[in-house]
């Protein structure tokens, strides 16, 4: 069995992929595994990391936004639109795996798009609750279409049926719990408030956390991990200790960066950051509260659309980046723990995880691979 997976550019497209083909090699110890990616995405760092053939086509996607420099870019968007397929054509009739499947990105497309020319089966899983693009455009055309969140499927236009499968999630936001994870961490019983913007930090959650931490600082209610992102750390060390706070308190803990994130939000009470589809399957799996900043930024607005699930389920609240500022965080957080209402929704948020995601992605695989359409 050889299996070909496509996908890139974020964490949120690559991750899910080697998680499933993680499960595969557990299961099928004779699998192989194939990837195709972009030489200059963070693919190229993670799949080769993870021990897997990688191989990489140059690609690139439209920018919508109309000015001078944009046009020569979508100019260059296009030549590498058709270059992009013949050479994953040509790695596609040299591979000839048996199974092609798309995690999204935009390298995903040409590598879809010919393994459909070419007879071979193909799947796609789409991981955020408001489809991207590529996956648009590709889910009338494959064998299986996959979806972490049932919401994403009014935004497609497609007649077949569709498997919900979730987001795969690491063991470990599964297997340790809050007592455990505060005893690790030397935390005591106060309030935990664990919050961050993603790998290269949020400039405005940093901004409205500062003001968070200097409104509690005296009084000493809550305990605070707060990850700035690389680029903010100094910034943020800078202003807080400017305004008097001793970053190096007993409550009090700022880093660059959450390696232990598992830990970090088994750990918490209320957890504030970004939207992303991987951050909220992990926020369900430890069934955490959440305050949820959906980073404007991204294609379609789809991290609205991810933290509308977790609304709409009385398991978050959400702050959009155009209204954040101190006071309206501060006013949120205080009304949440202050009325005991982060019990409620993490049970919420941990009712709506779908824990067996890689299992259900992998039956799916294995029946589109024993079948005989």
């Amino acid at each position: 069995m050889h299996i070909l997976f496509a996908g890139g550019g974020t964490a949120g497209h690559i991750n899910p992929a080697l998680a499933v083909a993680e499960y595969i090699k557990n299961n099928q110890k004779d699998a192989k595994i194939s990837y195709i990616g972009t030489a200059k995405k963070l693919e190229a760092t993670l799949v080769p990391k993870a021990g897997y053939d990688f191989k990489t086509i140059d690609v690139a996607g439209f920018r919508r936004k109309i000015s001078i420099p944009n046009l020569f870019y979508n100019i260059s968007a296009a030549s590498k639109a058709v270059t992009s397929s013949f050479a994953a054509r040509k790695i596609l009739k040299e591979l000839k795996p048996d199974i092609v499947m798309g995690t999204g990105g935009y390298v995903s497309g040409p590598v879809l798009r010919e393994a459909v020319k070419l007879g071979i089966k193909t799947a796609i899983h789409e991981q955020n609750a408001y489809p991207g693009i590529t996956t648009k455009m590709l889910a009338p055309k494959v064998d299986r279409v996959m979806l972490a969140m049932p919401e994403a499927k009014k935004h497609l236009n497609i007649e077949r049926d569709y498997v919900i499968t979730g987001n795969p999630v690491r063991e470990d936001f599964l297997k340790i719990d809050k007592s455990t994870a505060r005893k690790n961490l030397n935390l005591d019983s106060r309030p935990v408030i664990l919050s961050f913007g993603g790998s290269l930090g949020a400039r405005a959650i940093n901004e409205s956390i500062i003001e968070l931490i200097k409104e509690n600082y005296n009084k000493g209610e809550f305990i605070f991990i707060h990850s700035t992102g690389a680029a903010g750390y100094d910034s943020f060390v800078t202003e807080l200790t400017a305004s008097g706070v001793n970053i190096n308190a007993e409550n009090i803990r700022i880093l660059k960066y959450i390696d232990n994130m598992a830990e970090c939000m088994a750990a918490a009470d209320l957890v504030i950051g970004r939207a992303g589809a991987i951050t909220l399957t992990e926020l369900e799996a430890a069934g955490r509260a959440s305050i949820l900043i959906p980073s404007p930024y991204v294609a379609e607005n789809h991290q609205f659309h991810n933290a509308m699930t977790l609304k709409e389920n009385n398991a978050a609240e959400i702050i959009e980046e155009k209204d954040l500022n101190g006071e309206i965080l501060i006013n949120t957080v205080n009304k949440l723990l202050e009325n005991n209402l982060t019990d409620d929704m993490g049970k919420n948020s941990k009712a709506m995880a779908i824990t067996d995601a890689s299992a259900r992605i992998y039956d799916c695989i294995m029946q589109l691979l024993n079948s005989h359409n």
